[in-house]
């Protein structure tokens, strides 16, 4: 089994350090810690191999042969075991080494970021002045097509009053055209009866000059004048329709042609008549009078139409001035709107300049944005890496983990700004992982491994356990617990809201995220086994929260003094802590175990006190023991989660406990006063560490000094009045997060003979 280099280095075959003759001693050149067997590289298997070999013995009394395979094997030991510092040595070069790229990395980081915020506020300046050169020329470009659409408007108008003027000119030329032909009929008309007229008048000298001889012939014919009266009226008759004739002869000269011959064929009639009668004399005197002033009426009519004719030429004169004058008026309008067009073209050049650059300045916007988010995703990814760094370095110096969580403030706290009393810095270093407190003016600085602000959801927090929690599938030990005054959010944290399902704690969120990684793991052939068990710390006394005859167990020892049951604390030598006669239930489900986690609340002991109406009387513990098998590949893993929800420090001035309320808070406090008694003796790596001062550090002795994967919850409050509460947990949970427990170990052996007990 021969591998490749890494690193540089050949690793030999493992048979050189299992005595085997594939390679010669003497092939490898020397390794710097002097090993006979040159540089070599150790896998997994070959270190188990090693430790898991067994001496052969083909005789048993054979001492020599045995020690000098002894001496072998010891020798093969110390070469894993030089392996092993070359390979420390290694690893701590290379943390030397990454631990100066991260440096360097957040010096660059340091120095982009104020590039960033440089080229930002540029950035942020010139989109400002572009917004505002923008914003003026969308004005001037608002008003240049307003003043646009007004002139088009006007331009409109003044075409349509043009074309009006126009038909209002051709209708005023054809009505004078009109006019002048009705005066040429009219004068016609004039001159025909002029004619008439003096047709008329030597018609009544004649007339006159037969009146004498008429005068002689009068009383001859007085009996006929009757009839020539009679005849008189339909003369008058007919004249009166003559009159009316005349007045249309106005209008139409055929008309009045017609009636001159109507009347001149009529005088020609009465001619005839006055010949035969001589009373026809003064009807046709009368008749000539009403010529006379129809012929007057005429001339008044010809001089009223000349007047017209005048006052009409007139207004033609004034409509060609207005239309001159429009014309003109039009000219201009039409220059200014050439001129408001060229003003147009040449903003809408400076326009698509503008909006070619402004596209040009976003481009450069977004080339920038494109390069900032690309820097932060690499400021993410190494964070993300000096997280990971991180935990490993903690890991390999086995110190518990802290996280820190503040909760909200609640509806009958303060909420004032001034009564403020945490601060999160914002540095490279401290971001998400620092909290400052401030008390009295004076400021506390702590930093943990995970820092939680009073937003957070369960969700983000569980985010940040759930690779610890997975562990305990992969075969290790693991324990979570939640340290905090009473009423800061400890069991809210463990346990969550009960019918809120996106209020879920750390418990059962934890026991879903198995139960689905067991269901994906079943393809790869991995098979496990499940138990619980639940327990509380009450007043120094263990009890089991999953028993079923409870009641009957407290009744028969408040009566005869003693416990029903005695459940025993104890550790065995493979760092395991079993609890005697405490019930453990096999669980396959998230729904089972659900079940019995609401059985448990119910039976754990709570009470009210002034910090809290539904305050933790107990330190709750939740065990959950897996064993898994893989069957295509024969590996067993058996691993542990223990979640522990702590009871509440508390202050008799600030409870007002009395009566077993007083007896329960001093049990609490005597119980935490140890744990911090064990958390100062592991800081300061005492010889001595008082674990057996109480039953809860007894009980988590694997997890504060054995190999266990530890992480500690520090809840606190906001409350301006629990101020120095919240100081004392910080500084306690600081003290932890520099205790060393040692090195997690993976348990890959298998089953325990009594499967029944539960363990840490």
């Amino acid at each position: 089994m021969v591998e490749t280099p890494v690193n540089g280095r050949i690793r030999q075959a493992f048979t050189v350090v299992n005595g085997g003759h594939d390679v010669g001693l003497t092939s490898a050149p020397p390794s710097n810690a002097g090993s006979d067997y040159g540089i070599l590289e150790f896998t997994r298997e070959d270190v188990e191999a090693l430790l898991n070999e067994k001496a052969k013995r083909k005789e048993r009394f054979n001492y020599k042969e045995r020690c000098e395979n002894m001496v072998d094997y010891i020798k093969r030991l110390k070469v894993c075991i030089r392996w092993f510092q070359d390979i420390e040595m290694s690893y701590s070069i290379e943390q030397e080494k990454l631990k100066n790229s991260l440096e360097m990395t957040q010096q660059k980081s340091i120095e982009i970021e104020l590039l960033l915020k440089i080229k930002e506020e540029e950035l942020n300046l010139i989109i400002t002045e572009m917004r505002k050169n923008c914003t003026s020329l969308q004005e001037k470009l608002i008003k240049e097509e307003a003043e646009k659409s007004a002139a088009v408007e006007s331009l409109v108008k003044e075409r349509e009053a043009r074309l009006d003027i126009e038909r209002a000119h051709t209708t005023l030329s054809e009505d004078l055209g009109r006019t002048e032909r009705e005066i040429e009929s009219a004068n016609q008309k004039i001159s025909s009866l002029n004619e008439m007229y003096k047709r008329l008048q030597e018609y009544i000298t004649s007339l006159q000059q037969y009146n004498g001889k008429l005068h002689t012939e009068l009383s001859s014919v007085e009996d006929d004048l009757k009839r020539v009266e009679k005849e008189k009226t339909t003369a008058a008759e007919n004249i009166a329709m003559l009159r009316g004739q005349l007045t249309l002869s106005i209008s139409s000269q055929e008309e009045a042609t017609k009636q001159k011959d109507d009347l001149a064929s009529e005088v020609y009639s009465m001619r005839g008549e006055l010949k035969q009668v001589r009373d026809d004399r003064d009807c046709q005197l009368s008749r000539a009078q009403t010529l006379n002033a129809d012929l007057m009426k005429l001339k008044e009519s010809r001089e009223n139409s000349s007047i017209e004719l005048d006052s009409l030429t007139l207004k033609a004169n004034e409509l060609e001035e207005k239309t001159s004058l429009k014309e003109n008026q039009i000219k201009a309008l039409q220059e200014k709107l050439a001129a408001a067009e060229k003003k147009l073209q040449v903003t809408d050049i400076s326009v698509f300049e503008t909006r070619t650059e402004f596209e040009g300045q976003k481009k450069f916007v977004d080339e920038l944005q494109r390069r900032l988010e690309d820097t932060e995703f690499k400021l993410i990814e190494g964070e993300r890496l000096r997280k990971k760094l991180h935990n490993t370095i903690l890991e390999l110096k086995g110190n518990i983990r802290v996280f820190c969580r503040v909760r909200p403030l609640l509806s009958d706290e303060s909420r004032s700004t001034e009564s403020k009393i945490f601060s999160y810095p914002t540095s490279m270093e401290a971001s998400g992982r620092g909290i400052d407190l401030s008390q009295n003016g004076q400021k506390h600085s702590f930093t943990f491994d995970k820092v939680f602000i009073q937003d957070v959801s369960q969700e983000e927090i569980f985010v940040e356990v759930s690779q610890l929690v997975q562990s305990a599938l992969d075969g290790y030990k693991v324990c979570i617990f939640a340290y905090g005054q009473t009423g800061s959010g400890k069991t809210y944290t463990m346990m969550g809201k009960p019918g809120h399902p996106d209020e879920k704690g750390l418990i059962p969120r934890s026991l879903e995220q198995i139960f689905q990684t067991r269901q994906s793991q079943q393809p790869q052939g991995w098979k496990y086994e499940m138990q619980v068990s639940m327990l509380e710390i009450y007043n120094e006394t263990i009890r089991d929260l999953l028993s079923t005859n409870r009641s009957s167990h407290d009744a028969t020892r408040l009566e005869n003094g003693t416990p029903g049951k005695q459940y025993t604390i104890k550790h065995d030598a493979n760092g395991n802590t079993h609890v005697s006669d405490l019930t453990v239930v096999d669980v396959h489900s998230a729904k089972e175990v659900a079940f019995l986690l609401n059985q448990a609340a119910n039976s754990r002991s709570v009470g009210k006190t002034q910090m809290n109406e539904q305050s933790s009387r107990s330190h709750f513990v939740f065990t959950l023991r897996i064993y898994g098998v893989n069957e295509s590949t024969d590996q067993q893993v058996q691993g542990v989660l223990n979640l522990i929800d702590l009871a509440g420090s508390e202050r008799l001035s600030k409870s007002g406990s009395t009566g077993d309320r007083l007896k329960e808070t001093q049990a609490i406090n005597k119980s935490l006063s140890s744990l911090s008694d064990v958390i100062f003796a592991l800081a300061k790596k005492e010889d001595h560490v008082p674990f057996r001062n109480s039953k809860l550090t007894y009980l988590l002795q694997p997890c504060l000094g054995g190999d266990s994967k530890t992480l500690m919850f520090v809840n606190i409050s906001p409350d301006p009045s629990s101020v120095g509460e919240s100081l004392c947990s910080l500084r306690f949970a600081s003290r932890v997060n520099a205790c060393e427990i040692g090195t997690p170990r993976r348990q890959t052996n298998g089953r325990a003979t009594d499967s029944r007990l539960s363990y840490f």
